[in-house]
């Protein structure tokens, strides 16, 4: 696998926040793309304690989330303040003196949280469910599924959609006429995501993918579609300032040949995934010897004693 040029952090954050208002009205495949999530998991019986949409945006998915899950606990979390705040904005709001008793209750809550997916604040076998639609694209895949690993329970599920490599093909080929520069982030395929996961421990990942075309009248619109939620180049090396009139001419003349039934295309390949972390997680060390943590040794020990006194009992005098 190819290692990825993984954009700035500071330019992502940057970057979601600035589109924080705008991101609604332009995100309809993002959302799209998590309504056929969503319609994954209804075939998948669990009912989580807790439940953390990971990489949140404006909250679509934490409000479907919350309405599936009544009596859960949810998590929003994003490294973009402002897209936080408008999630929290948009979910109904809760008297202050009802808030402050809940504390005191068993009452399912509602979390907001600003926080890196590569970096998760919270404690180990915490979660049951992580829900993550379009954001590990932007992280490094290894990473964050690690701490995915390490943060959810035994037999907690990790859903997930993501962008592969032939995403915005056409615009990454036409703007390879204009200069050597990146403009288009790298996305990881749909194989190697899955050996990612069963590396750090998940047991069989299920992968597939569709294509989905969106069409556009003129270019312009569609990178205007691309700022307007928060997707525009943030790589390293990229070209900073604004792109000269003789490069713009390039790049427009470059996507017209891709122009049919008078419309230009812009291509998406999405990634669908899920995985369950086991009971007893087993990763391979540097010399290819089994590794397992210490929480999982100690239930290791435990399920074996109450196996053993289970015997002890069927044997008899």
């Amino acid at each position: 696998m190819t290692a990825p040029n993984f954009p700035a952090k500071r330019n992502v954050r940057r970057s979601f926040g600035a589109a924080a208002s705008t991101y609604d009205d332009n995100a309809f495949l993002q959302r799209e793309i998590a309504d056929r999530l969503f319609e994954r998991l209804d075939y998948i019986k669990l009912t989580p304690d807790r439940a953390l949409d990971l990489g949140s945006g404006t909250g679509y998915a934490t409000r479907k989330l919350r309405e599936r899950y009544a009596k859960s606990d949810i998590v929003s979390l994003d490294l973009a303040l402002p897209m936080l705040q408008v999630s929290r904005g948009k979910l109904p709001q809760t008297p202050l003196l009802e808030r402050l008793f809940s504390y005191l209750s068993d009452r399912p809550s509602t979390d907001f949280i600003c926080a890196d997916a590569e970096s998760l604040p919270f404690a180990s076998e915490s979660v049951d469910l992580i829900l993550s639609s379009l954001t590990l694209q932007w992280c490094d895949l290894e990473v964050v599924a690690r701490e995915v690993a390490r943060v959810l329970k035994p037999n907690g599920l990790f859903m997930f959609t993501t962008f592969g490599p032939d995403t915005l093909k056409e615009l990454r080929a036409a703007f390879r006429s204009v200069d050597d520069k990146p403009h288009v982030n790298d996305f990881v395929d749909m194989h190697d995501i899955g050996d990612t996961l069963a590396a750090v421990g998940f047991a069989d990942p299920v992968m597939d993918q569709e294509t989905i075309t969106l069409t556009y009248s003129d270019l312009k619109t569609m990178l205007r579609e691309l700022k307007g939620i928060g997707a525009h180049n943030v790589l390293p090396g990229r070209e900073t300032g604004l792109m000269g009139k003789t490069s713009w001419l390039k790049l427009q003349a470059a996507y017209e040949q891709y122009r049919a039934d008078q419309r230009l295309p812009a291509t998406y390949e999405v990634v669908y995934g899920h995985a369950w972390k086991p009971e007893f997680t087993k990763r391979k060390t540097v010399d290819g010897e089994q590794a397992i943590g210490l929480a999982e040794f100690k239930r290791m020990v435990q399920k074996l004693s109450r196996f053993e006194e289970i015997e002890g009992c069927k044997e008899g005098p």
